[in-house]
């Protein structure tokens, strides 16, 4: 089946065709930024990331636009109530986002431009709508006259006096039409504002996104997304100014993801409802919060519960520990080939996976091949453990290494890095265990501990551990043993290796750890 998409412009499925195949341009909207950024921010970043993933996956070349709202009557605001800059505040909470994303595995967009840089493209697009009857300045204001504009309330499927009746819409007597919204606001005392050819003053909220995705995108493109509650006035508005200016379509698919929702009300800061990506990130891992976020498809809602998250922690310590099993299996039989990546595209689980994504990204489905793929590489690995059979170790390290390439698609990382198998030789010993142990827990209550130094602690700990064995000091080992069961990391023995295995608390901001010890 080819890929499938709900169209919210057409209220249908249908088919994706790019506009020049094999290339895709997409635009979503950002971000305000004058607060961190909570859980219903990450939901529709993480929507729109895996959708390019897959774009991607399906040998597409793919350029996202994602912008930044940078000036705002919310930014200044929270200038005003903190005595700070508003420029200054923006700048923070830009980063702070990026650094958000970073933090849960969400690729940053190919293109990522700020409202304030792109102010000469705004006025030129404001004057265009001037000059045709579409737009009209009072006191240095400019609005977009709606009932100018004949195709206004196509994205939203309402008419213009359906949606006079039911939205809440500024007063202000100098509008032609209470639908009129502003491109252009003049400047007030105390407010940054840019000279125009209707005097000083700062574009309104919807003329931005119109100005960055031409600008980087062309006209149309193949994709705009955003949240469900963008779609009117916010996208709705961006349409009529966009193809009112040039007179063609902005763009092909309008992609819409639901609501986070919490006690079934919406995630919101105006509520008070809301939990931050920082908040929810100290107590569960990236994966954990992914896979919750993805447990529907993007256009329905999810109610947010630590139980819920906590439930997905467990499933996602189970793909992690077939994983590991695997990694072992290598490092005991490192010869056995492993298919190639053109081998995957004919396997069950790539089949299951795409059908399930090209039916309108259904990552529902999509996660499900991929818990379906890691039982039966379980099956395959304890059939190879027992038979001893090429063939089976293979086809169980082909079922881990696609598991990591469809997981990837999905945004979730699973330590998806291959455990690095040591040589016991090959390790170095600078201190005694007690010592060592010592220092691993001073390491591991740092405030930002060191991932490549816990490694080398650990493995030197069981370099100590092997030469205590060696010697028969079995008092020795297990206080070793027994000093790393202390701060969460586990030792898993065969005769040829020595494994060791921890899940760090998501408060420690490490990464799953396992490391494979050759005793040989």
């Amino acid at each position: 089946m080819a890929l499938q998409v709900y169209n919210t412009l057409t209220q249908r499925l249908e088919p994706f065709e790019p506009l020049v195949a094999g290339s895709v341009r997409m635009y979503t909207c950002g971000v305000t930024v004058y607060d961190l950024c909570h859980l219903g921010h990450a939901r529709s970043a993480l929507v729109f990331d895996v959708i390019r993933r897959y774009l991607e996956f399906c040998g597409n070349r793919v350029t996202m636009v994602r912008n930044f709202t940078d000036v705002d009557d919310k930014i200044i605001n929270r200038a005003k109530e903190r005595g700070r800059a508003w420029d200054e505040v923006a700048r923070e909470y830009t980063a702070a986002f990026s650094a958000d994303m970073q933090a849960l595995g969400i690729r940053p967009a190919d293109i990522e431009p700020k409202a304030t840089e792109h102010i000469a493209e705004m006025l030129e697009i404001i004057g265009r709508l001037v000059d045709r009857g579409l737009a009209y300045a009072v006191d240095g204001d400019v609005y977009f006259a709606v009932r100018a504009f004949p195709g206004y309330g196509k994205l939203s499927h309402r008419s213009p006096d359906d949606l006079r009746s039911g939205a809440r819409i500024e007063v202000d007597e100098r509008k032609r039409d209470p639908l009129d919204f502003a491109l252009w606001k003049a400047a007030k005392p105390g407010e940054p504002s840019w000279q125009s050819p209707w005097g000083p003053g700062r574009p309104g909220w919807h003329i931005e996104c119109s100005a960055m995705s031409v600008k980087y995108l062309g006209e149309p493109f193949d994709i705009h997304g955003g949240g469900e509650d963008l779609v009117f006035p916010h996208h709705e508005n961006e349409i009529a100014q966009s193809e009112g200016a040039s007179g063609s379509m902005l763009a092909r698919y309008w992609l819409h993801n639901g609501f986070l929702t919490v006690g079934g009300e919406k995630m919101s800061k105006s509520l008070g409802n809301f939990v931050t990506i920082r908040d929810a990130l100290r107590r569960f891992s990236p994966d954990a919060l992914k896979l919750l976020l993805l447990s529907t498809n993007y256009r329905g809602p999810i109610d947010y519960t630590d139980a819920a998250a906590a439930e997905k922690t467990k499933a996602v310590a189970g793909l992690q520990e077939f994983l590991r099993a695997a990694d072992a299996l290598k490092a005991e039989l490192p010869t056995v080939p492993v298919a190639e990546t053109n081998g995957w595209t004919v396997h069950p689980a790539t089949t299951a996976f795409r059908a399930a994504m090209d039916d309108d990204f259904n990552t529902a489905r999509a996660t499900g091949a991929l818990f379906d793929l890691a039982r039966d590489g379980n099956r395959l690995l304890q059939a190879a453990r027992q038979s001893g059979v090429e063939s089976d170790a293979a086809a169980a390290l082909s079922a881990a290494a696609l598991l990591r390439r469809l997981a990837g698609v999905l945004a979730l990382d699973l330590g998806t890095g291959e455990a690095v198998v040591t040589r016991l030789a090959d390790i170095s010993v600078s201190q005694s265990a007690d010592e060592a142990l010592a220092d691993l827990e001073r390491l591991l209550t740092a405030p930002l501990p060191d991932a490549a130094r816990l490694g080398n602690l650990v493995r030197e700990l069981i370099a100590h551990r092997e030469a205590a064995r060696q010697r028969r000091d079995w008092a020795a080992a297990d206080r070793t043993r027994q000093g790393l069961s202390a701060v969460g990391i586990r030792l898993d023995d065969s005769k040829t290796l020595c494994r060791a295995i921890a899940d760090f608390s998501p408060e420690t901001g490490l990464p799953p750890l396992h490391l494979i010890v050759r005793k040989t």
